[in-house]
């Protein structure tokens, strides 16, 4: 790849290395500069650039990122569609993050060019958690650099894999010594529910019993009986030693005692055990807090179905320091606009309600193409996205639009003042959004070329955080629809009149202008004559 200061003469083609604010707006960086771009350049005073441009070997940023991001994501895990140069990874299920670490390091030691980063190995992770991201560093890597790289993750079929948790029916113990209060066992039923449900299982069957090695060891052996797995044990004392009262009574009831100790604090005192293929667990006094300790770290692997033995155990003293303290709080987050390490939840709203009047007598949106309607079209690339849940808008032909979706799952609105122009038609939409939508796609109806990859490239762009809270589509250097805009935005949108739709707030929030170049010139074509629509195929409903 060629960098540096390039003669405007010569820029076209290239990418723009750095955002250049000209009078009549912002060119982005990484735009491949055309030939209205040089000529707003110059006519803005500049004579040269700084560029880069890829030699023949380069592999593009997106390009690259996107193969190492699909190389390392295996079992319940997605690659996200990459964006300057970033490929998010996210888990498909929840459970338990699994990779080699080593290969991780390896994948980060073939070029400077390639970066991996992610959550650590035996992460628990949450359905729609990010795992990992892939950042191309400059604008182009070699294409060996990426092939090898692809190749490490391809040695284990590949790299990031989740192990999801099973639905299992756990056992519970709980001893107890003659000044134990009940509601100490009450309140740690509780909390130890949680924990196990919030993980996809059940308590089975619960014994309180005397802390004496006959009344556990008996309470085991009902609860083996009765097919509990794992089983857990809540002594009255804390086990201080391998021959205390609780892994004596394990012992008793034909068990095997496989570790007791942990360099986590707090969970110190678990004690690792075994009937069979049943994993027993002596539980430390500090998970009857619901505060996370290391018995979290054991109940996760094992309820994900991950043997735990000893050396696992052991290696867990790095980072195993869990408790709160004067020099390492914990980081409070902010109540304006947070990072989030999940997929946003982005909606879509649909501008179906237009009386198409450039069209004539008939309804654009019901004309046919490919024998669908217009309407159904644009709402099926929705559909085929990652966005969700999707509002169209209805207003002139509204029961005919409405029957062209029939069987789609959409939820449909009525604007009755469809007639005032295309802005009422959004504030209907944005209006009937609920509070926990990240941002919304807005999307005219009229546009049947669009699909739902693009779309997810939009997604895929959005992150407020890094001011990219307003994504816009571009084809050639033109701007084009759909468009996905954040939530803070929303008020505003809600309190805009006539036909033009949300045009000037890109204006007015040109620092939150995020474009995203598509392939080909879809996101710029809408349908609005009968010329349009027969060159590209399609023909006007019968009436």
């Amino acid at each position: 790849m060629r960098f540096g200061a390039t003669d405007l003469d010569e820029s076209e083609g290239a990418i723009l290395a750095h955002s250049v604010r000209l009078p009549d707006g912002v060119l982005k960086k990484g735009r491949i500069l055309n030939s209205d771009d040089v000529a707003r350049l110059k006519s803005a005073g500049h004579s040269e650039i700084i560029c880069a441009r890829l030699d023949e070997d380069d592999v593009p940023e997106n390009e690259a990122a996107a193969q190492l991001a699909s190389a390392v994501a295996g079992d319940r895990v997605k690659a996200q569609a990459p964006f300057t140069g970033r490929c998010n990874v996210y888990a498909e299920a929840a459970g338990i993050l699994r990779f080699d670490s080593g290969s991780l390091s390896q994948i980060n030691a073939v070029d400077e060019s390639l970066t991996l980063a992610s959550l650590s190995d035996f992460t628990r992770v949450e359905k729609g958690q990010m795992l990992a991201t892939v950042k191309v560093i400059p604008f182009a890597a070699p294409r060996h650099v990426v092939d090898a790289a692809s190749n490490i993750a391809g040695e284990f079929g590949s790299l990031f894999r989740i192990t999801p948790f099973k639905v299992q029916r756990v056992g519970l113990v709980m001893s107890r010594l003659p000044d134990t209060k009940e509601s100490i066992l009450d309140k740690t039923a509780v909390v130890t529910t949680d924990r196990i449900e919030h993980l996809g299982s059940t308590i089975a069957q619960e014994i309180r019993c005397d802390h004496t090695e006959a009344a556990i060891g008996a309470a085991i052996t009902e609860l083996l009986g009765n097919g509990c797995t794992p089983i857990l044990v809540f002594g009255a004392s804390a086990i201080v030693d391998r021959r205390d009262v609780v892994p004596a009574a394990i012992e008793n009831a034909g068990g095997t005692i496989d570790h007791f100790g942990m360099p986590v604090d707090p969970g110190n005192l678990v004690l690792l055990a075994h009937h069979g293929d049943v994993p027993v667990i002596g539980v430390p006094g500090c998970a009857r807090s619901p505060k996370l300790n290391g018995f979290d770290w054991i109940l996760e692997r094992t309820l994900a179905g991950e043997p735990v033995t000893p050396v696992d155990v052991m290696g867990l003293g790095d980072g195993g320091l869990l408790k709160e303290i004067i020099s390492r709080p914990q980081q409070r987050a902010s109540d304006k606009e947070m990072v989030s390490a999940e997929v946003p939840k982005i909606a879509a709203v649909v501008l179906a309600a237009g009386q198409s009047r450039r069209m004539g007598k008939s309804n654009k949106l019901l004309a046919i193409i490919d024998g669908k309607p217009m309407v159904r079209r644009s709402v099926e690339a929705i559909i085929a996205s990652a966005a969700s849940p999707i509002i169209v808008v209805l207003g002139h032909q509204g029961e005919a639009v409405k029957a062209a979706l029939d069987d789609l799952e959409l939820t449909f609105v009525e604007n009755p003042n469809y007639g005032d122009g295309l802005s009422t038609s959004l504030v209907r939409g944005i209006s009937a959004l609920d509070r926990s939508s990240d941002g919304a796609v807005v999307m005219l109806g009229d546009m049947p070329a669009v699909k739902g990859e693009q779309i997810d490239q939009l997604i895929a762009a959005f992150d407020p955080v890094e001011g990219r809270g307003i994504c816009v589509p571009t084809s050639k250097g033109k701007r084009g629809n759909p468009v996905l805009w954040g939530q803070r935005y929303f008020e505003e949108m809600k309190n805009m009149a006539g036909d033009a739709g949300a045009k000037h707030l890109i204006g007015e929030h040109e620092d939150d202008v995020c474009e995203v170049a598509v392939d080909d010139g879809s996101v710029l074509l809408d349908i609005d004559t009968p010329e349009a629509l027969t060159a590209f195929g399609g023909k006007e409903a019968q009436a």
